[in-house]
Protein backbone atom coordinates (compact mmCIF):
# COMPACT_ATOMS: atom_id res chain seq x y z
CA UNK A 1 0.00 0.00 0.00
CA UNK A 2 0.95 3.36 -0.85
CA UNK A 3 2.42 4.71 2.38
CA UNK A 4 1.91 9.10 3.43
CA UNK A 5 6.05 9.41 3.07
CA UNK A 6 6.64 7.68 0.13
CA UNK A 7 3.71 9.42 -1.51
CA UNK A 8 5.84 12.64 -0.37
CA UNK A 9 8.77 11.23 -1.90
CA UNK A 10 7.13 10.83 -5.17
CA UNK A 11 6.15 14.61 -4.87
CA UNK A 12 9.63 15.46 -4.95
CA UNK A 13 10.28 15.84 -1.15
CA UNK A 14 13.55 13.82 0.03
CA UNK A 15 12.36 11.84 3.25
CA UNK A 16 15.00 10.88 6.02
CA UNK A 17 14.56 8.28 8.45
CA UNK A 18 17.09 9.50 10.89
CA UNK A 19 15.99 12.03 13.58
CA UNK A 20 13.74 14.89 12.49
CA UNK A 21 15.83 17.93 11.72
CA UNK A 22 14.11 21.19 11.99
CA UNK A 23 15.37 24.08 10.20
CA UNK A 24 14.86 27.48 11.96
CA UNK A 25 13.33 30.29 9.10
CA UNK A 26 13.04 33.66 9.52
CA UNK A 27 9.84 34.85 10.99
CA UNK A 28 6.92 35.04 8.91
CA UNK A 29 4.10 37.62 9.72
CA UNK A 30 1.22 38.75 8.49
CA UNK A 31 -0.49 42.31 8.61
CA UNK A 32 -2.73 41.42 11.61
CA UNK A 33 -0.36 39.54 13.48
CA UNK A 34 2.92 41.48 13.41
CA UNK A 35 3.87 40.73 16.61
CA UNK A 36 3.55 36.86 16.22
CA UNK A 37 7.18 35.10 17.12
CA UNK A 38 5.87 31.63 15.69
CA UNK A 39 7.97 30.34 12.75
CA UNK A 40 6.86 28.26 9.75
CA UNK A 41 7.54 24.57 10.58
CA UNK A 42 10.20 22.63 7.94
CA UNK A 43 12.41 19.82 7.97
CA UNK A 44 13.66 17.06 5.41
CA UNK A 45 10.26 15.67 4.73
CA UNK A 46 8.16 18.99 5.23
CA UNK A 47 10.65 20.56 2.75
CA UNK A 48 8.08 23.77 2.10
CA UNK A 49 7.46 26.42 4.44
CA UNK A 50 4.61 28.12 5.09
CA UNK A 51 2.55 25.88 3.60
CA UNK A 52 0.55 27.16 0.88
CA UNK A 53 -3.02 27.21 -0.08
CA UNK A 54 -4.52 26.44 -2.34
CA UNK A 55 -3.54 22.89 -1.15
CA UNK A 56 -2.91 20.59 1.68
CA UNK A 57 -2.56 22.09 5.23
CA UNK A 58 -0.81 19.24 7.03
CA UNK A 59 -1.71 19.12 11.07
CA UNK A 60 1.09 17.98 12.46
CA UNK A 61 2.98 20.48 10.73
CA UNK A 62 2.61 22.96 12.54
CA UNK A 63 4.11 26.14 13.53
CA UNK A 64 7.18 26.05 15.79
CA UNK A 65 7.66 28.65 18.96
CA UNK A 66 6.49 26.27 21.67
CA UNK A 67 3.19 26.42 24.00
CA UNK A 68 1.46 30.09 23.82
CA UNK A 69 3.27 30.89 20.94
CA UNK A 70 2.79 27.96 18.35
CA UNK A 71 0.08 26.11 20.11
CA UNK A 72 -1.44 25.80 23.84
CA UNK A 73 -1.65 22.14 25.27
CA UNK A 74 -3.63 21.02 28.24
CA UNK A 75 -1.14 18.71 29.12
CA UNK A 76 2.94 18.96 28.98
CA UNK A 77 3.45 15.19 27.80
CA UNK A 78 3.85 14.43 24.19
CA UNK A 79 1.55 11.65 24.46
CA UNK A 80 2.47 9.86 21.29
CA UNK A 81 6.01 10.66 19.95
CA UNK A 82 7.92 9.22 22.82
CA UNK A 83 4.97 7.56 24.78
CA UNK A 84 2.44 5.17 22.26
CA UNK A 85 5.45 5.28 20.07
CA UNK A 86 8.33 4.76 21.87
CA UNK A 87 11.79 6.44 21.84
CA UNK A 88 14.10 4.42 19.32
CA UNK A 89 15.53 6.92 17.16
CA UNK A 90 13.23 6.83 14.28
CA UNK A 91 12.15 9.70 12.50
CA UNK A 92 8.46 8.91 12.64
CA UNK A 93 8.75 7.17 16.78
CA UNK A 94 10.20 10.46 17.45
CA UNK A 95 8.76 13.35 15.24
CA UNK A 96 8.77 16.55 17.41
CA UNK A 97 9.14 14.39 20.41
CA UNK A 98 10.28 17.31 23.12
CA UNK A 99 6.99 19.22 22.08
CA UNK A 100 3.70 18.95 23.94
CA UNK A 101 1.44 18.84 21.40
CA UNK A 102 0.28 14.87 21.51
CA UNK A 103 1.67 13.67 17.61
CA UNK A 104 1.32 9.87 16.22
CA UNK A 105 0.74 8.18 12.69
CA UNK A 106 -1.43 6.10 11.13
CA UNK A 107 -0.30 2.18 11.35
CA UNK A 108 -0.77 -1.26 9.10
CA UNK A 109 -3.29 -3.16 11.07
CA UNK A 110 -4.87 -0.35 12.94
CA UNK A 111 -5.58 2.59 10.78
CA UNK A 112 -6.07 0.59 7.72
CA UNK A 113 -8.87 -1.39 8.56
CA UNK A 114 -11.69 -2.07 5.78
CA UNK A 115 -14.17 -0.06 7.66
CA UNK A 116 -13.02 3.17 6.76
CA UNK A 117 -14.69 5.75 5.56
CA UNK A 118 -11.96 7.13 3.59
CA UNK A 119 -8.69 5.19 3.24
CA UNK A 120 -5.46 6.70 5.06
CA UNK A 121 -1.96 6.81 3.97
CA UNK A 122 0.11 4.50 6.29
CA UNK A 123 2.86 6.33 8.27
CA UNK A 124 0.82 9.71 8.04
CA UNK A 125 1.32 11.76 10.87
CA UNK A 126 -1.47 13.39 13.09
CA UNK A 127 -2.70 15.82 16.12
CA UNK A 128 -4.09 13.37 18.39
CA UNK A 129 -5.20 12.98 22.04
CA UNK A 130 -7.31 16.24 21.51
CA UNK A 131 -9.13 18.39 24.55
CA UNK A 132 -11.81 21.22 24.26
CA UNK A 133 -8.91 24.74 24.86
CA UNK A 134 -5.96 23.16 22.84
CA UNK A 135 -4.99 25.07 19.26
CA UNK A 136 -1.96 24.99 16.65
CA UNK A 137 -1.09 27.81 14.91
CA UNK A 138 -0.21 27.12 10.84
CA UNK A 139 1.85 30.03 9.12
CA UNK A 140 0.45 29.85 5.54
CA UNK A 141 0.98 31.57 2.14
CA UNK A 142 -2.53 32.12 0.41
CA UNK A 143 -1.13 32.75 -3.16
CA UNK A 144 -4.63 34.00 -4.51
CA UNK A 145 -7.53 36.20 -3.06
CA UNK A 146 -10.87 33.97 -2.97
CA UNK A 147 -13.08 32.00 -1.30
CA UNK A 148 -11.98 29.02 -0.32
CA UNK A 149 -13.82 25.47 0.29
CA UNK A 150 -12.35 22.73 3.41
CA UNK A 151 -12.03 19.59 3.21
CA UNK A 152 -10.76 17.74 6.61
CA UNK A 153 -9.68 14.21 7.64
CA UNK A 154 -9.84 13.05 10.53
CA UNK A 155 -11.52 10.92 12.85
CA UNK A 156 -13.34 11.00 16.12
CA UNK A 157 -14.38 8.55 18.55
CA UNK A 158 -17.30 10.76 19.60
CA UNK A 159 -19.03 13.59 18.39
CA UNK A 160 -16.80 17.03 19.02
CA UNK A 161 -16.07 20.62 17.32
CA UNK A 162 -13.26 22.59 15.98
CA UNK A 163 -12.80 25.93 14.47
CA UNK A 164 -10.95 27.64 12.40
CA UNK A 165 -9.21 31.56 12.25
CA UNK A 166 -7.41 33.50 10.82
CA UNK A 167 -4.84 36.33 12.40
CA UNK A 168 -7.08 35.30 15.44
CA UNK A 169 -10.44 35.77 13.95
CA UNK A 170 -12.33 33.25 14.03
CA UNK A 171 -13.62 32.54 10.54
CA UNK A 172 -16.05 29.52 10.59
CA UNK A 173 -17.41 29.44 13.66
CA UNK A 174 -17.67 25.58 15.54
CA UNK A 175 -17.46 22.94 12.38
CA UNK A 176 -19.22 19.70 13.83
CA UNK A 177 -16.83 16.29 13.63
CA UNK A 178 -19.40 13.56 13.50
CA UNK A 179 -18.09 10.48 14.96
CA UNK A 180 -16.40 7.88 12.82
CA UNK A 181 -16.59 5.66 15.80
CA UNK A 182 -13.37 4.97 16.88
CA UNK A 183 -9.86 7.14 16.78
CA UNK A 184 -8.43 4.54 14.05
CA UNK A 185 -11.86 4.85 11.51
CA UNK A 186 -10.86 7.58 9.35
CA UNK A 187 -13.13 9.92 7.20
CA UNK A 188 -12.83 12.72 4.55
CA UNK A 189 -15.13 15.35 5.30
CA UNK A 190 -15.45 16.81 1.77
CA UNK A 191 -17.69 20.40 2.40
CA UNK A 192 -16.53 20.93 5.76
CA UNK A 193 -15.90 24.64 5.37
CA UNK A 194 -15.90 27.64 3.06
CA UNK A 195 -13.57 31.02 4.17
CA UNK A 196 -12.41 33.92 2.33
CA UNK A 197 -8.36 34.94 2.77
CA UNK A 198 -6.39 37.37 1.13
CA UNK A 199 -3.53 36.88 -0.85
CA UNK A 200 -0.08 36.72 1.76
CA UNK A 201 1.35 35.54 4.36
CA UNK A 202 -1.81 34.56 7.58
CA UNK A 203 -1.59 32.67 10.66
CA UNK A 204 -3.85 30.26 10.23
CA UNK A 205 -5.01 28.43 14.05
CA UNK A 206 -7.05 24.94 14.14
CA UNK A 207 -9.61 25.37 17.66
CA UNK A 208 -10.53 22.08 19.60
CA UNK A 209 -14.19 23.50 20.45
CA UNK A 210 -15.19 20.04 21.94
CA UNK A 211 -14.33 16.96 23.17
CA UNK A 212 -14.42 13.99 20.55
CA UNK A 213 -11.72 12.25 20.80
CA UNK A 214 -10.32 13.80 17.61
CA UNK A 215 -7.35 12.84 15.06
CA UNK A 216 -6.70 16.13 12.83
CA UNK A 217 -4.38 14.61 10.00
CA UNK A 218 -4.95 17.33 7.25
CA UNK A 219 -7.10 20.61 5.63
CA UNK A 220 -7.30 20.59 2.04
CA UNK A 221 -7.62 24.52 0.59
CA UNK A 222 -9.64 24.83 -2.81
CA UNK A 223 -10.86 27.45 -4.97
CA UNK A 224 -14.88 27.74 -4.04
CA UNK A 225 -17.00 26.58 -7.30
CA UNK A 226 -20.43 27.81 -6.86
CA UNK A 227 -23.31 24.93 -7.91
CA UNK A 228 -24.48 25.98 -11.58
CA UNK A 229 -27.74 25.75 -12.84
Amino acid sequence: MKTFLSTLSSAGIGIFFLASCSTATSPATSPASKDYQGEPFKDNTFAVAPQTIPGRVMCAAYDLGGEGIAYHETTEKNHGSGGLNPADGSYLNEFRISEAVDISYTKEGLDDTPDNLAAPDLGMFYIGWTDPGEWVNYTVDVTETGTYSVQFFCSAETDGAVSLSVDDEDVTGNLPVASTGSPHRWNLLTDFAEVRLEKGLHILTLHTQEAGKMNYAWFNFTPFIPNRV
